[in-house]
């Protein structure tokens, strides 16, 4: 699971982890957890987002079937950087056949950007051909879409 610093991965990973919210603070490095969602287990790699620690996110792709990517999408400031990021890694060798799941994150926010506009955005349509993907609202403190993502993970992998 990658994004941005402050996206949310964190607070993601414990709640389909724990079912509830946990205290977080910045991650340096990465957090891994075993995760179930209906008889399917999934190793959830969560990978601090800030900007030095970026470099390093290329160490994790080996073996990786299915890339959630979170986006804050109450950051406006911040979409294109986030873009960047995505489409650099995306477009790695070794994330050449992996599902690729957008979170849209903090849709609870006012005036979040929704998923139609991040989809438009982050020109997701020039993907199409290269890897099977969604993008799916989210708000991580409550929970909101995080069972439809694994569902979706589940549903698409071969």
């Amino acid at each position: 699971m990658l994004g941005l610093d402050n996206a949310g991965k964190t607070t993601i990973l414990y709640k389909l982890k724990l079912g509830k919210t946990s205290k977080t603070a910045p991650t340096v490095g990465f957090n891994v957890e075993t995760v179930k969602h209906k008889n399917v287990s999934f190793a959830v790699w969560d990978c601090g987002g800030q900007e030095r620690i970026r470099p390093l996110w290329r160490h994790y792709f080996t073996g990786t079937n299915a890339l959630i990517y979170v986006v804050d999408s109450s950051d406006k400031d911040h979409l294109e950087e986030s873009k960047k990021e995505l489409m650099r890694v995306i477009n790695d060798k070794e994330l050449a056949n992996c599902l690729l799941i957008v979170l849209a994150n903090k849709q609870d926010v006012p005036d979040a950007v929704k998923p139609k506009d991040i989809i438009e955005q982050f020109d997701m349509n020039s993907l199409s051909g290269e890897h099977v993907w969604s993008v799916i609202p989210t708000i991580a403190i409550d929970g909101t879409g995080l069972a439809e993502t694994l569902s979706w993970i589940s549903s698409h992998s071969k």
